[in-house]
């Protein structure tokens, strides 16, 4: 039987984008196929609660989304977070999303598997799945998520009660699901091209050459700032 697209899906990719690379886009790209999104919002963190403070500030990281997603129309920068003041958390933002986009849209939110396996320490986490979907994607280096072993006893059992197998799912109720997208894996870190720079190496091909230009031009992640 046919799923009936009634929900349009409406992608929320947040992360610290510190900075944002190839790695980054291609997985939201991929997504708009994969996933039927119609669009992509793109969410830097403003000061994240459970990981150390970002290298660069928020309005750095924030221009650099902005020039690296500006040739495509499925993609737009939000700022709510950076604009916010104190510590981010996902779930305010995601109920400010469904209080704007009331029932027209569905949201789907983009999240990696390193990060789902701590899902439990975040905000009134269990409150996520009455706001949206989740969409995982996969991360070099990680476990696949359908082993399970990584995550705990609660998170498990939400993954295994809520995971559907086809991305046709998610345009048929307007939230609760998880769907495991199988996307490029690209072996491209924001620490990694941190390092690169510090140490003075090139990290051309491995973000956009607009954001390399804004990098070198604000002397970011030198160490000399």
């Amino acid at each position: 039987m046919e799923i009936i697209d009634k929900f349009p899906l409406i992608g929320i990719y947040g992360g610290t984008f510190d900075p944002i690379h190839y790695g980054h886009l291609r997985i939201a790209e991929e997504l708009l196929d994969i996933a039927g999104l119609r669009r992509i919002f793109f969410v830097p963190s403003g000061a994240p609660r459970l990981r150390v403070a970002p290298a660069a500030s928020r309005g750095h990281r924030s221009a650099m989304v902005r020039l690296a997603i500006q040739d495509n129309t499925k993609f737009s920068l939000d700022e709510r977070e950076v604009n916010r003041p104190g510590v981010s958390t996902t779930i305010q933002s995601l109920r400010e999303f469904r209080c704007e986009l009331g029932d027209n849209a569905t949201l789907c939110f983009i999240l990696g598997i390193d990060a789902f396996v701590k899902i439990n320490q975040w905000t009134e986490w269990q409150e996520l799945f009455a706001l949206c979907h989740i969409i995982l994607v996969d991360r070099p280096g990680y476990v696949s998520i359908n082993e399970h072993k990584a995550l705990s006893k609660v998170v498990r059992k939400e993954f295994l009660s809520r995971s559907v197998a086809y991305s046709g799912d998610l345009g048929s109720q307007p939230n609760g699901f998880i769907y495991t997208a199988q996307t490029s894996l690209l072996e491209i870190s924001a620490s990694h091209i941190r390092s690169l720079i510090k140490n003075g190496k090139s990290i051309r091909y491995l973000l956009p050459e607009n954001v390399v230009d804004y990098i070198k031009s604000n002397r970011l992640y030198t160490g000399n700032l």
